[in-house]
């Protein structure tokens, strides 16, 4: 035989080994890392839930997938182990990085009186004096700015809806 007409199949055969030894090695990675599981450690399942590892048995392991709530899964049901920061972030949603961020970041007040603290004090009075003094004169004048904001539904869109809608599978039915 001639080798040209052999080459076509020399080449699939070595993409068939090359392939399976791909394969192999990735059944290795995912054995080697459901043997170092341990209880404590974090996993999402195949299925995509994220639980706690209680106990690991030769081929099952006793997950705890939420407090007080115990299942039993297969290892070849965990699809990956996850390290403390990673579960923690995705299941708690506590960043590492955000509360370290945060001793760093600084603090926005509530109220306006402490940004305009730095114009004011190139007046020679403090802002404090400023509100005092003007606390002082709307109480001699018995006047009070304050406003009520009534936050609920408007009456008119409330009254509008009728019954009809209500029992017919409206947005207000109750």
């Amino acid at each position: 035989m001639n080798i040209v007409t052999l080459l076509p199949f020399i080449v699939l055969i070595g993409a068939m080994f090359l392939m399976t030894r791909s394969a192999k090695n990735k059944q290795r990675q995912a054995q080697q890392m459901r043997n170092d599981m341990h209880p404590g450690t974090g996993v999402r399942t195949i299925g995509g839930m994220y639980a706690t590892v209680k106990e690991v048995h030769d081929d099952t392991v006793l997950l705890e997938v939420a407090p007080g709530v115990h299942a039993i899964y297969a290892k070849n049901a965990v699809g990956a182990v996850l390290a403390d920061a990673e579960y923690n972030r995705i299941v708690h949603g506590i960043d590492p990085d955000e509360d370290a961020d945060a001793a760093d970041t600084p603090v926005v007040p509530d109220d306006a009186s402490s940004l305009t603290e730095a114009a004011d004090a190139g007046d020679g009075d403090s802002s404090a004096d400023k509100a005092d003094a003007a606390d002082e004169t709307d109480e001699k004048a018995g006047k009070t700015d304050v406003k009520k904001i009534d936050l609920g539904k408007d009456d008119a869109a409330t009254a509008s809806t009728s019954e009809d809608e209500k029992r017919d599978g409206g947005t207000d039915a109750k």
